[in-house]
This record gives C-alpha cells, sequence and structure tokens, in this order.
C-alpha cells in the first residue's frame, strides 16, 4: 500500500501493513512499523523511529533537524511510540546534541500545527489541542491536556492529568492533577474532570483538593506548605508525587 509518488530511500526500513500515500517522504535513516497510516505529503527524516499503527495527517513533519542554534552536528534521534494520532502540519524536531533524542510514547492525539521542539519527552494519553507548541526540553506527564494556542517556555514540565487552558502562556512548571488557565497561566483548581475519568480514587481527590488549598492559598513557603501536605494528609500515590514533582522543580512552579 505505498502510493508510485511516495519517495522512500532505499535503506527506509518500513514494517508490513503500511499505507503510505501521495507524494510523502521517508528518509534513510527512518524506521517505520507496522500498521501505520501516512496520508499524504508527510516528510519523515533524520534518525527517527516510528512506532506500530500510528496515523499521520498531511504535511506534518516528523525527524527533522533541530532548530536550536546550538546544534553543531552529530547522530540525533526523534522517537515515536504507538497508536498516535499526528494531525495536519505538525512539527517534531529531533534533539540537539549527538546522542540526545526527542520522545514521544504512545496513545496520544496530536493536533493540527502543533509543535513539538527538540528534545521534548512526551508520556502517554497526552492531547495537544490545535497551534500548541511545546519549546525545547519540555517534559510532558502522562493524560496531560494542552489546550488550543498554548506556548510552553523550554526546560518546563508538565504534570500528569493537568490541563492548560487556551491561549495560555506558561512560563514555569505546571503541577500534576492541576487546572491552569490565563496568560501568565495560574493554577486555578484541581482537575477534576481528569481524575474522575481516569480513575483516581475519592479519597485522593479529596486530599488533592486539599494539597491544592495549602499549596497554592495558604500563603505558606514551599518548603512550609510541602511540608504541611506530608504532616496533614494521607500518603496516597498522588499526593506523594504532587510533592516529589513541586521539590524536584527547577524553574518554580505555576502558582
Amino acid at each position: 500500500m505505498i502510493h508510485p509518488t511516495a519517495v522512500i530511500h532505499p535503506k527506509a526500513q518500513i514494517g508490513t501493513d503500511c499505507t503510505i500515500g501521495p507524494y510523502c517522504v521517508i528518509g534513510e535513516h527512518v524506521v517505520v512499523g507496522q500498521g501505520n497510516v501516512l496520508h499524504s505529503h508527510v516528510v519523515i527524516d533524520g534518525h527517527t523511529t516510528l512506532g506500530h499503527a500510528n496515523e499521520i495527517f498531511p504535511f506534518a513533519s516528523i525527524g527533522k533537524r533541530t532548530q536550536d542554534l546550538k546544534w553543531k552536528g552529530g547522530v540525533t534521534r526523534t522517537v515515536i511510540g504507538d497508536h498516535n494520532t499526528i494531525r495536519e502540519c505538525v512539527t517534531i524536531h529531533s534533539a540537539t546534541s549527538d546522542g540526545d533524542a526527542t520522545v514521544v510514547g504512545s496513545h496520544n492525539l496530536v493536533l493540527a500545527t502543533c509543535h513539538i521542539a527538540h528534545d521534548c519527552q512526551l508520556g502517554n494519553h497526552i492531547i495537544m489541542s490545535n497551534v500548541a507548541s511545546l519549546s525545547g526540553h519540555v517534559v510532558v506527564e502522562d493524560y496531560a491536556v494542552i489546550s488550543g494556542l498554548v506556548a510552553v517556555h523550554q526546560f518546563n514540565r508538565i504534570g500528569a492529568m493537568s490541563m492548560i487552558g487556551g491561549c495560555s502562556k506558561v512560563p514555569q512548571d505546571v503541577a500534576p492533577y492541576m487546572l491552569v488557565d490565563g496568560n501568565p497561566a495560574e493554577t486555578r483548581t484541581i482537575n477534576k474532570l481528569a481524575l474522575e475519568r481516569n480513575g483516581v480514587s475519592a479519597e485522593a481527590q479529596t486530599a488533592l483538593r486539599q494539597a491544592f488549598k495549602i499549596f497554592f492559598r495558604g500563603g505558606l513557603t514551599i518548603p512550609n506548605a510541602l511540608a504541611q501536605i506530608e504532616r496533614e494528609l494521607p500518603p496516597l500515590p498522588e499526593v506523594q508525587h504532587f510533592v516529589r514533582f513541586v521539590r524536584t522543580s527547577e524553574r518554580g512552579v505555576t502558582k
């Protein structure tokens, strides 16, 4: 199922049951797994590995050289997992430094014209809505939702099951399980809908709501707020992840 107008390098590795549409271009060092669907005009280049059963729509560009001016050559990689949907005009760039990789996990939905820059590390079950942009070295944990026209600053982390509202500017980390919105972004409340959809227990939801009040509304310093959370709230996995995420933040957490 390869259209005659597709340009595929003889050394590229193409798995079984793939559909490669008109005018797609696949480079020399690309590995495409089984069951992928590339519609038309898709470009996959560089040292890129594409997993299984992904669907990529027209004019997406994956694995091309980083836009980072610090690029000095070498082998940089792009690694895409399984069962991702990558819509029209999405750009996913390779890493900057020799031996490094831009990584996108599995079961993600990346909508039209989104940008995933060099060295980003995305987990699984993430949704990026139209025109959302991740700068270099951004880490996005599982089940996060990044709404349309969001701009995320370099080296930020987006926590698990968090949601960023549309048109937000995100200059600092977004804590897991929280909903942030605004320009610049502010943490508004817990992301209750995501917690319910992903089967987080009622006990954990109550604890996270208390953690939100202590940390974001209590007027305490970060060390004192975290100490109070650890002292007063049950040591549930979600609470522990929240505390660990905040404690290891290098850019600060969106308040």
